[in-house]
């Protein structure tokens, strides 16, 4: 089974870098190397969220999160964890005049 950087490599090989995979190396940027512009990190974007289950917020479109594979990698296995872990659900406040 692959894992998380072996299927965001090969997603980023076939799709931008039209199968040529010559050297290219899991820590280099995609900005760097003119891999995408603005289009090419939407779709990298909608494939992470229906591909992963995840949903990315806008503060979270950064290069921090999405500039190589690995920065990329840590972030989609947060968001997974984060996902797994479920919603938080606050406890039921008893309301003022309500009976009981």
């Amino acid at each position: 089974m692959p894992n998380l950087q072996d299927e965001l490599r090969s997603y980023i090989v076939e799709n931008y870098l039209f199968g040529q995979d010559d050297g290219f190396r899991n820590g280099d940027s995609f900005w760097e190397l003119g891999l995408m512009d603005s289009t090419g990190v939407l779709e990298l974007i909608s494939y992470v969220e229906e591909k992963y289950a995840i949903s990315l917020e806008s503060s979270e479109i950064i290069p921090a999160n999405l500039d190589s594979i690995e920065k990329l990698a840590r972030f989609v296995s947060r968001k997974i964890e984060d996902s797994s872990a479920g919603p938080e659900i606050a406890p039921a406040m008893d309301t003022p005049g309500a009976s009981q």
